[in-house]
Formats: C-alpha cells, structure tokens, sequence
C-alpha cells in the first residue's frame, strides 16, 4: 500500500476538513428550511459561509475550494438538483475566492465582517451570473439591488459569526497545530 502512497495523508487535516464540510451541509440543509421571501428569488442567510470563513482562515485556499464543492453537491443532491448546484456553485466558488484574495492580501484594511460582506455581494454576483446564463436575458439583473442590500446584511451577520468561530477555535488551539 505505502508503493501508492508518496506521502502519508494528514489524518487530523482529513478528520477537521471533513468535519467542516458537514457542518456546512448542516447548515445549508437548516437554512433551506427557513426561506426569505421578500419577492427576490435567490435571498438567503448564507449560514454555511461561517464554515467558508473558518477553513480560509486555518486552511488553504484549495481546502476551502474543496469545502465549498463538496457542500454544493451534497446540499443540490438533498435540496434542489443540477440548477440549484450551478447557482450555488459558482455563488460559492466566487465569493471564497473574493474572500481568499481579501483575506491574503487586504487583512489589515479588512475584518472578518469586511470579507464575508464582499463575499456576499460576490455569491449574489455569481447568481445573477449563472441566472443570466440559464434565462439568456440580462432582465435578471433587475434584482441585482436588493440582492446586495441583502448581501451587505447577510454578509455582517456571517461575519460576525464567523469572527467569533475563529477566536473560539483560535483560544482552543486546536486546528492551529496542524
């Protein structure tokens, strides 16, 4: 077995990222069975972004890419199929990298709560992105406005959820030493 094997796999990596990525199908699961209606398709709470921000923060950008797929696919395959994947796919894979990039290069112009706005308005951009492609009309952007008012919301209770879940797992010292 060890012929296949370059190099041992991480065990305690493996066990917390797979804890991470269900705790954000949890969380997406949760959040689909409280919707927002306010007559904008597409407005949600955005729970699983807490465990987006987590894994940015103590693991790699590839790790979280990894997170944010493996929720898209489990989360479509209980809540919604191939259109809610394609929305939630690239809403995901846009607003982690915004929020990477933020992150690696602008962490002393922003807090947690900056980078989970901006990757709110990101998931919301990639929304209409993938709206746009679905419908083959651009009349989708309409909803453009409120999903950012939204986001800006979202975004800061996220964030502030997220601040607090790192400074908890940074004063436990746990996935710090891995």
């Amino acid at each position: 077995m060890r012929i296949f094997l370059r190099r041992s796999p991480d065990i305690k990596k493996i066990v917390y990222l797979s804890l991470l990525a269900a705790q954000a199908i949890v969380l997406s699961i949760i959040e689909s069975q409280f919707p927002v209606s306010i007559g904008v398709p597409g407005i949600k709470l955005g729970l699983a972004n807490i465990v987006t921000m987590v894994t940015l923060v103590f693991f790699s950008y590839s790790d979280t890419l990894l997170i944010v797929l493996i929720r898209c696919v489990i989360a479509s395959l209980f809540m919604g199929g191939p259109v809610l994947f394609m929305f939630s796919l690239l809403g995901g894979l846009l607003s982690a990298t915004i929020m990477w990039i933020m992150l690696k290069s602008m962490k002393k112009l922003f807090s947690l709560v900056g980078m989970s706005i901006a990757g709110s308005i990101a998931h919301n951009v990639g929304q209409i992105m993938v709206a746009c492609f679905i419908m083959g009309d651009l009349s989708v952007t309409a909803y453009l406005p409120v999903l950012l008012v939204s986001g800006i919301l979202m975004g800061c209770f996220v964030g502030i959820c997220s601040t607090f879940m790192v400074k908890a797992l940074k004063k436990l010292n746990l996935i710090e030493n891995i």
